[in-house]
């Protein structure tokens, strides 16, 4: 269902998740679409920063040296990490969405956002109630970061056409997955989270039940659209 929602800006956070050089040029990274998710992701940020919403940057960068391979995990034949690896010149973020002093950047070993430890307890230090996300890739770093922010008590907005994954099938199938379970959150488009970020109101989907959407391949592309 939507329903108008206005936020708090004084208790809400933009988190950009994994927007790095190698999601445009390491055959194992590329994500769909990358040009446009930075676009939208820029002018989101450039909003957070013009009304005061703090910023995260998470980063996925595989050091060893923190955290050793995991059983299974895929390597490259040197032993080493496969992608993202610890001083590789592709895990910096890309300039469209790049830090700027006084934002944080989280460096993360595994999928969330959460994993490197200290989101947590920033985002309750500045007292968020919201955290809105936008990034890579949808089924895999986004759905954690969701899951661990709404298990830390957070509300969570997904900026739908500002987050991306291998394929758009991928990324749509995996918002509707987390719309299924997206209890006390909300997905929106990047004009419907500008408008938020700037103190209006907009009318976003909310989860009301469990499982709202039994999706199939032959629907699901109209079901995304509908959110």
């Amino acid at each position: 269902m939507h329903a108008e929602l206005t936020l708090d800006l004084k208790r809400t956070a933009f988190l950009i998740i994994d927007l790095q050089e190698d999601q445009r040029s390491d055959p194992l990274c590329v994500a769909a679409d990358l040009d446009k998710v930075l676009d939208r992701s820029a002018t989101l940020l450039r909003a957070a920063r013009e009304n005061g919403v703090p910023v995260f940057h998470a980063a996925f960068v595989r050091d060893f040296n923190l955290r050793p391979p995991r059983p299974f995990e895929p390597l490259a034949e040197d032993g080493g990490p496969a992608f993202s690896r610890s001083g590789s010149p592709l895990v910096a973020i890309c300039h469209e969405v790049a830090p700027i002093d006084g934002e944080v950047v989280l460096y993360k070993n595994d999928a969330s956002a959460f994993e490197e430890g200290s989101l947590q307890q920033r985002l309750e230090a500045l007292g968020i109630e919201w955290l809105v996300i936008a990034g890579v890739w949808t089924e895999a770093c986004i759905a954690a970061s969701v899951r661990d922010a709404m298990a830390g008590g957070f509300r969570v907005v997904i900026v739908k056409d500002a987050c991306t994954s291998g394929t758009a099938a991928m990324h749509q199938t995996g918002i509707l997955n987390l719309a299924n379970r997206l209890y006390g959150g909300a997905i929106a488009d990047t004009a419907r989270t500008e408008t938020l970020f700037k103190g209006g109101s907009a009318s976003v989907w909310r989860n009301s039940r469990p499982v709202p959407f039994r999706f199939t391949l032959e629907d699901a592309s109209a079901l995304y659209a509908g959110l």
